[in-house]
């Protein structure tokens, strides 16, 4: 992938664009500096007619709900807002009714739009409810926090948690148009903050160790909000996202790259209770080194790989083990339980996406299950030794 150079984008109005080109679904990103004012304007000038019902959660809208309202109205397309409950547990089945509930009482039509303007929870459930409103409208995507914006926001995929494991139930259904703008980062807490940062580092990860070499040189500008540094981070991670999705939209192949981490983290949130006690981008992280050390004990990578990924992250202040989550100790074998529980499971086999090296990560089903568990027992194990 190649490198990205930028010059003058602290100004206000600032913006980078990529275009997800799916015939017929094509779609623009808008990465930018205080642009969420301009939002009506883009969703007139992109969008064409319709009116805009936005999602929103009580932390967000505290923030900037009456920005984006006053720039709907100014070109006449505000319709309404539902404002939901923070946290990973909005997303469920009571939730999204309630929501397909209010969307259709406050008159949305076909034509319309619905707004998702949230982190990735809001993003999931909203656009989720959207794709089956009427059989199906369009809908923006405006992401708040960092995860939402270097990932969760662009790629269509839509969906809510189960007792059986994390977005099971959901949909295919892709945005038509999402606007990311780097400031509303500032009213992020930090621990959001640093979660969102486990998606920006799996970029470099999966498929460009250039990037995540950047990053080890310069994730402290991503934390004090140096526009530059900032717009380079979501850039580059949405650029390489847009690459998968355009090659492998419903994750048939090698989409399935972007989920390093993930079949361990989603197990991990789904032990925890889709709590507080782990953010989904914390299970990324912890997940993301248990790959690495799965994939040298299988003999694939360099020996340290795994250690370098675990340095970085937590020096970042993302948790790397298991017993770095709060609470009571978790169990080996019930994580291995939802592991199994996996969109990803084929014929009862899991998929793992594990690296030859840093940039170099590769899907496969040839891990044998035994030395998962024995990984596994060994990190559930750390917690009890302390």
């Amino acid at each position: 992938m190649p490198s990205i150079v930028y010059s003058n984008v602290a100004q206000a109005g600032a913006q980078r664009k990529v275009r997800i080109d799916l015939p017929g679904r094509e779609y623009e990103i808008l990465i930018g500096v205080g642009i969420l004012n301009d939002a009506g304007r883009f969703i007139a000038q992109r969008l064409g007619a319709g009116l805009c019902g936005v999602v929103s959660d009580e932390n967000v809208a505290g923030h900037h709900l009456k920005t984006l309202e006053a720039s709907l109205r100014a070109e006449g397309r505000f319709k309404g807002s539902v404002v939901l409950r923070p946290g990973e547990a909005t997303k469920r089945f009571g939730e999204l009714e309630r929501l397909s509930e209010s969307l259709l009482e406050m008159g949305l039509e076909r034509g319309d739009l619905v707004v998702a303007f949230g982190g990735g929870v809001i993003g999931d459930l909203a656009a989720f409810a959207a794709s089956i409103l009427r059989r199906g409208v369009r809908y923006v995507q405006i992401p708040t926090s960092l995860l939402a914006q270097d990932d969760s926001s662009v790629g269509g995929k839509t969906g809510i948690n189960t007792r059986q494991g994390k977005n099971l139930i959901g949909t295919f259904h892709q945005p038509s148009l999402v606007i990311a703008d780097i400031d509303v980062l500032k009213t992020l807490p930090e621990r959001e903050m640093r979660a969102g940062y486990a998606e920006v580092a799996k970029y470099g990860l999966i498929g460009d160790a250039e990037f995540f070499a950047w990053l080890e040189a310069n994730w402290s500008g991503v934390f004090a909000h140096e526009p530059d540094v900032l717009m380079k981070a979501v850039e580059t991670s949405v650029r390489a996202k847009a690459a998968l999705v355009i090659a492998d939209e419903k994750e048939a192949g090698q989409r399935g790259l972007l989920n390093l981490g993930h079949t361990f983290g989603h197990a991990l949130e789904a032990a925890t209770g889709y709590s507080d006690r782990l953010l989904h981008g914390e299970g990324v992280s912890i997940g993301v080194v248990l790959a690495f050390e799965l994939s040298e004990r299988l003999g694939l990578c360099e020996r340290g790989s795994a250690r370098r990924v675990a340095d970085h992250l937590s020096g970042v202040g993302l948790p790397t083990l298991i017993s770095d989550i709060s609470g009571p100790p978790l169990d080996a074998e019930e994580l291995i339980r939802l592991m199994a529980q996996d969109k990803k499971v084929r014929q009862g086999r899991m998929t793992f996406v594990l690296v030859r090296g840093i940039g170099k990560a590769f899907l496969t089903q040839a891990v044998d299950i035994e030395i998962v568990r024995s990984l596994l027992l060994e990190k559930c194990g750390e917690g009890l030794e302390n």
